[in-house]
């Protein structure tokens, strides 16, 4: 399992941390935190868990694209459940060693096995698999729709179009921010995204939240303008909209 280390140094960046800084933040020495970046050394799945935390974002997302594959993405599902190897086959009703060579990519699981390791660690099929679904699957459908490139559609959102591929891959959870900037390109609102129709699962979107939006979402003052949004129209949801964007560019103004 090999981490990229040029993500996490322009994550860390991203986010106004020194080297050192970053280093204390994640408990790691600095010496090792540097090679890390740098690409000398593969840190163990309890060091990038702690790199995840302290970038808040999911460990996943830390892995070079190549191996992310199905047995990678199983062990780390596998781990955040906290399971063992052992548990999980007792679970699935096969033996560690076949689950152990699935998790190697040395096997490749039958459809039904697969089922059912979605079935008993209570995650949609397609996360196991890597396949798009939710957000990027409804942003590539509507920007097809439409015969923009990823590369157009970036350019107008003022985003990198790797950013957008990831998105659609469903690799990368992007920021609200990001949605209205994508959503306002591609003419629509942003909650065409946020909220899907048939398959939407609550559970999952909470989980794919950041721990600052989940705290956030826990004050009062918010839960009660979110009871009082959920009883409007969409007339009435673009007024409040229009609104907001017009309070925030006054007061950007006044700054």
């Amino acid at each position: 399992m090999k981490v990229d280390g040029a993500k996490i140094r322009k994550l860390r960046e991203e986010r106004g941390y020194t080297l050192s800084q970053f280093a204390k933040k994640a408990d790691i020495s600095v010496s090792y935190m540097s090679e890390i970046e740098q690409g000398l050394t593969n840190p163990s799945l309890k060091t990038i868990q702690k790199i995840a935390e302290a970038l808040n974002i999911d460990k996943s997302q830390l892995l070079e694209a190549q191996d992310i594959n199905l047995g990678t993405k199983l062990r780390l599902i596998r781990n955040k459940k906290g399971l063992t190897l052992t548990e999980l086959a007792q679970k699935l009703e096969i033996s560690s060693s076949y689950l152990s060579e699935i998790e190697r990519g040395n096997v490749k699981p039958s459809i039904k096995t697969l089922k059912k390791i979605s079935e008993v660690l209570d995650i949609p099929l397609g996360k196991i698999l890597n396949e798009p679904t939710g957000l990027g699957k409804k942003l590539k459908k509507l920007r097809e729709e439409q015969g923009i490139t990823q590369a157009e559609l970036a350019k107008g959102a003022g985003v990198s179009a790797g950013l957008i591929g990831q998105i659609e891959q469903g690799r990368v959870q992007p920021s609200l921010q990001t949605i209205e900037k994508i959503a306002k390109e591609l003419g629509v609102s942003p909650c065409y995204f946020i909220i899907n129709d048939d398959d939407f699962c609550l559970e999952q979107f909470i989980e794919q939240m950041s721990p600052d939006l989940k705290m956030l979402l826990c004050d009062e003052k918010v839960q009660s303008v979110l009871r009082l949004i959920s009883n409007c129209n969409e007339k009435e949801l673009k007024f409040i909209f229009d609104f907001i964007k017009l309070y925030k560019k006054e007061g950007a103004a006044a700054n």
